[in-house]
């Protein structure tokens, strides 16, 4: 998996590509971290290019809404692939997150 790191308004966006599985959910975990510790508040996880998630990857990301929610921040998902969105609806993350559309409508979150 490929973390690409971009700033936009308020957001720090990652660009998430490839498989988030538990071979490598480990360098997200760090990522949200380093940016909790920097004291980034708004996160958008952009998984346009995300091909698959395991359930580590699935817990990560759950991780990572808890945290930003208790420090009052924003954590948000965008451009879910179709089999990605059906993993979330599935596992009842859908209801859990805002997931938007495109990038756009989650920068104006």
């Amino acid at each position: 998996m490929e973390i690409i790191e971009k700033k936009a308004d308020s957001f720090v966006i990652l660009n998430l590509k490839g498989r988030l599985d538990t071979t490598n959910y480990g360098e997200l975990e760090k990522k949200i971290l380093e940016l909790l510790e920097k004291k980034e508040n708004n996160i958008i996880i952009d998984c346009e290019k995300l091909d698959y998630i395991s359930s580590s990857g699935l817990r990560i990301l759950l991780m990572g809404l808890k945290k930003f929610k208790a420090n009052k921040g924003k954590f948000v998902l965008c451009n879910l692939q179709e089999n990605i969105k059906e993993i979330f609806e599935i596992s009842g993350f859908s209801s859990i997150f805002d997931i938007y559309e495109s990038q756009n409508e989650a920068l104006k979150a």
